[in-house]
């Protein structure tokens, strides 16, 4: 019996030492991302502080309307690490959509990045559908100055549902949230997915994928 409540009392102090060592923020100011350093982190190196410049936490453009003579009519300007070198390790980005009249931002996911977007002109149909069984499809009609959430990895879309152009703005909680189209996934693969693979799991003659892979 002692030696039991031996060992657990040891097992009790190392989860507090770990759970005392575990640090979730950064462990200086910031960390500048050196995208001239050739060594690999989870994240980008840091730059040496004492040359940290206000440009490295600027970014200049976000009032010019993206072009959205594209086939979804729908486009992105994202700011994040890559535009903002100074958002290395501060887990957050943001990004600025336009919208053609009915344009859509195609079915994607983020798989680093909770999104919260918030409709600055226009009205906006959008949604993202829950992990299976269920597939859940959560979706609502936004106006200028509503605010929605995409929970982290899940599907999701938006579409003006208006006449006139419509504008959003996000904010994502990863200084590098990465985005999966998933048209452009399944059916732009490089290499491709097999169309026999294609064509039993969407149940569609192989015909069918190839007309969609000829688009991608």
């Amino acid at each position: 019996m002692a030696n039991q409540m031996l060992l657990l009392t040891t097992l009790l102090a190392m989860t507090c030492a770990l759970v005392i060592a575990f640090e979730p923020s950064p462990l200086q100011d910031f960390c500048v991302a050196d995208t001239t350093s050739s060594g690999s982190v989870n994240g980008l190196p840091c730059l040496d502080s004492k040359l940290a410049q206000a440009e490295h936490f600027f970014f200049s453009g976000l009032h010019i309307p993206g072009n959205t003579s594209n086939p979804v009519g729908g486009i992105v300007t994202p700011v994040n690490v890559v535009q903002i070198p100074g958002l290395n390790t501060l887990g957050i980005s943001l990004a600025r959509i336009d919208y053609a009249p009915w344009g859509v931002i195609p079915p994607h996911t983020h798989p680093r990045a909770t999104e919260i977007l918030t409709v600055l002109e226009g009205s906006l149909y959008v949604g993202f559908v829950t992990s299976n069984p269920d597939n859940k499809l959560i979706s609502k009609v936004l106006y200028k100055g509503d605010v929605f959430v995409f929970p982290v990895g899940l599907v999701h879309f938006q579409q003006n549902v208006g006449n006139g152009n419509a504008i959003s703005l996000s904010s994502l909680s990863s200084q590098n949230p990465g985005v999966n189209t998933i048209a452009n996934a399944v059916f732009g693969a490089n290499p491709s997915i097999p169309d026999d693979v294609l064509a039993k799991s969407f149940q569609v003659d192989k015909s069918v994928i190839s007309s969609l892979q000829a688009k991608f």
